[in-house]
């Protein structure tokens, strides 16, 4: 019979915590007509990356989606790629 203490056990796996693109000294300001940089941030469908894939804060995120929304409504941004 094996003693249920004798086997090894693993060392849980941590992942590291992202850290927000935006926050920081030297981080790029988030503006509706930066439209390179507002192009990292959309899928290629056309749709907002969601911040969990991103690592953008919940704050910038929102920004984020403000931005694009208005470079949309400007037409610097399409609405949709096909």
């Amino acid at each position: 019979m094996v003693d249920i203490n004798q086997i090894p056990t693993r060392r849980p796996f941590h992942r590291r915590r992202k850290t927000c693109p935006f926050s920081g000294a030297n981080a790029p300001k988030i503006d509706y007509k930066d439209v390179r940089l507002l192009q990292r941030y959309i899928s290629e469908r056309g749709k907002i990356v969601p911040s969990r894939i991103t690592a953008v804060s919940q704050k910038k995120q929102r920004e984020l989606a403000k931005a694009i929304k208005r470079a949309r409504f400007l037409g610097l941004l399409p609405y949709v790629v096909k």
